[in-house]
């Protein structure tokens, strides 16, 4: 049987429900539906029982906005619900996704071929990534990409994975889909499927887009790029110390 699939969805946000639940069921693909955290609707005292303000200076790019906060924890309780289930494993998806016909057979094959990897991510924005490792799956390419993409629409994870990660979070300070591009630091073995069964659809939500809310931010001077320069080097490094010897 296929593991499970949930669903991350905001309450309000009822077109983007009516529209996954179409495309899973127009695959056959059962589904339990995430109830969102709306970051905006948080407490102070939740913030920052949740989000780590020192970390985030140190050790990200930018501040977190409300909706990212509310992101991460959408996630945690996706993840809360594999680790706590029957299945050896689970689906996650945002709900501005866009399948194509090739995703339930993608999902069963993933069920039953999961061995070397922990997480596997469903959708990439690029399709032509360097590669550590590559092998078949169904109609698919199940690979190992040098550089773990950003991007959290739709992925899946083992038990063991989901357990693990909520042993490192809350709190967190990046947002969910740059932390796992440190690797070295979840330790999970993260693969990706190609071509992605997957895309981005329409982001539009009633409360707003992450990258407009950040707009509005508007941070501006050297303080705001030596940060961003700082962030790109330390990772740079360190995936290449990480990945030395991969091929």
């Amino acid at each position: 049987m296929t593991w499970p699939s949930y669903l991350i969805n905001l309450a309000d946000n009822t077109a983007r429900l009516e529209n996954s639940n179409a495309q899973f069921m127009a695959q056959a693909i059962p589904f339990e539906r995430i109830d969102a955290v709306n970051g905006w609707a948080l407490t102070p005292s939740e913030i920052t029982q949740n989000y780590d303000v020192a970390a985030n200076k140190t050790h990200a790019k930018a501040p977190l906005v409300a909706s990212e906060i509310g992101c991460y924890l959408s996630h945690i309780a996706a993840w809360k619900r594999i680790a706590n289930g029957d299945a050896a494993g689970g689906f996650v998806f945002e709900d501005d996704f866009l399948a194509d016909d090739t995703l339930g057979a993608t999902l069963a094959d993933l069920t039953v071929a999961q061995s070397d990897w922990d997480m596997v991510k469903l959708f990439s924005f690029d399709q032509s990534p360097k590669l550590i490792f590559e092998t078949t799956l169904g109609t698919k390419r199940l690979v190992i990409p040098y550089r773990v993409p950003t991007c959290l629409i739709g992925y899946g994870m083992t038990k063991q994975a989901a357990k693990k990660l909520l042993t490192q979070v809350p709190p967190f300070f990046r947002p969910v889909d740059e932390d796992q591009k440190f690797f070295w630091e979840t330790g999970l073995r993260i693969a990706l499927i190609l071509p992605s069964p997957i895309v981005v659809g329409n982001q539009q939500t009633v409360t707003g887009t992450i990258g407009a809310q950040r707009r509005k931010l508007k941070p501006k001077g050297l303080s705001v790029l030596w940060r961003a320069l700082r962030y790109r080097l330390n990772y740079t490094l360190k995936l290449h110390w990480h990945r030395r010897g991969a091929q």
